[in-house]
């Protein structure tokens, strides 16, 4: 048999961007909107593995913020090494506008972000403070702010998430709420089910119909419902939509255990929409190798099809941390992964992390990441620019620590767009 020769692609864009998690879509997505030609290249991502949710800033060192927008005026003042420090209220909340708008035009309704945050319901029993959220989540905020009667469903056989704990830490401020567990259709053998699954099945209308017949039977004097995130991963609203009508009352999604839905449902709906829009995406590969010269930047990578090389005019990094790859460890040392740009990480492995777990200040090397200067071109040792045309986004970013700031979608989204604004001004 005679092997097929494979041959290299070229790509030439005036942006390269460089991740496929929420910075690095969003970037895209503010890049098309200023009519800047944008490929983009990366592996999975993390996306998937989030809430759907849009945090802004909910805590500070754990207690948590109702007005996010006052927080940040504290934060910058607290902690001016920030990324928002870089970026004022009015950016943020333009950045939070058009993504959310955006998120909307392509399928998946958000809220509008306001003055202040929404409590957002999480599977363990708990409610956190966010920004924005998918529509569908709406009326699960709305009933555990009224105390309304809510029946939670569970399923038989679903993984990464149980009514019983959901109950068990919600009973004391939401004592209203109750949980029956229904077998889904089609899948009632006990095995074990997952909601990625399920979601994909509840896109049939059969499906939709035989499942809100079941929960009508239970349904008894509930005033709204909540399900784990199932229903649909395509055009979600319109399937929440139509099994609220067959219901009878409001009814609400709460995000499982990662990889969660709503993330699954961003990740596949960045990667359908967008290239319609303009986008030259490289999907599930990771950019192995860059080089920079005065004209412009080129990145190397390979697929299953052969060499790619992408030509532009400017880059940003939205490679993210250590789940999506942009940064690495040794023994010793934390290490960025594509450039070996300088990473701002405590002085020695010892400091890495404190002795207490749970420790509210949280640990060291969760504000591990790349210095940046105002325009967000990530920097030497010496403090100058790595270059003048590459720049950098999202959680790789150093000096905060989203996890416990509660502040991961809003540093990727606001970073991202003042990334794109300032590599829109680089010399073509």
């Amino acid at each position: 048999m005679i092997a097929m020769k494979q041959q290299a692609r070229h790509y030439k864009t005036q942006l390269a961007v460089i991740g496929t998690g929420l910075a690095g879509f969003a970037a895209s997505i503010f890049a098309l909107d200023r009519g800047i030609t944008t490929s983009q290249v990366g592996n999975t991502g993390a996306v998937a593995y989030t809430t759907g949710y849009l945090d802004l800033l909910g805590s500070d060192t754990g207690n948590l913020i109702n007005d996010p927008w006052k927080g940040l005026d504290a934060l910058r003042r607290d902690e001016p090494d920030h990324p928002y420090a870089r970026i004022t209220n009015d950016e943020v909340r333009a950045a939070f506008e058009r993504f959310t708008s955006g998120l909307s035009d392509m399928g998946i309704g958000y809220t509008e972000p306001g003055d202040r945050n929404l409590m957002a319901l999480l599977p363990s029993g708990v409610a956190k403070p966010t920004l924005s959220v998918p529509r569908t989540m709406v009326a699960g905020i709305d009933a555990y702010k009224a105390g309304s009667r809510a029946l939670i469903i569970n399923f038989v056989g679903v993984q990464g998430f149980s009514a019983k704990e959901l109950l068990a830490n919600f009973k004391s401020s939401w004592p209203q709420i109750t949980t029956t567990t229904l077998a889904f259709p089609d899948m009632e053998s006990g095995a074990p089910v997952y909601a990625e699954v399920m979601a994909r099945a509840l896109e049939v209308p059969a499906t939709r119909e035989k499942l809100a017949e079941s929960i009508k039977h239970v349904l008894g004097d509930a005033e709204c419902v909540g399900l784990p995130a199932v229903l649909g991963i395509h055009n979600p609203d319109a399937v929440h939509k139509e099994m609220q009508k067959l219901i009878g009352v409001p009814l609400f999604e709460i995000p499982t255990l990662p990889p969660s839905v709503p993330g699954i449902r961003l990740r596949e709906m960045f990667e359908q929409v967008l290239p319609t829009q303009g986008l030259t995406l490289v999907p599930q590969q990771k950019a192995q190798r860059i080089e920079l010269d005065a004209t412009g930047v080129k990145i190397h990578l390979e697929d299953s099809f052969g060499d790619v090389m992408i030509e532009a005019h400017a880059a940003i990094l939205a490679t993210g941390r250590f789940l999506s790859g942009g940064l690495g460890t040794d023994q010793d040392t934390v290490r960025e992964t594509l450039m070996d740009i300088v990473v701002s990480q405590p002085a020695n492995r010892a400091d890495w992390h404190r002795q207490d777990y749970f420790d509210p200040r949280g640990h060291p090397i969760n504000r591990s990441g790349l210095q940046i200067d105002e325009c967000f071109r990530p920097l030497n040792a010496d403090g100058t620019p790595v270059s003048e045309r590459v720049f950098a986004a999202g959680t790789v970013l150093a000096h905060h620590d989203w996890v416990r700031q509660r502040c991961g979608a809003g540093v990727a989204i606001a970073s991202a767009y003042k990334a794109v604004e300032a590599a829109s001004k680089v010399p073509k």
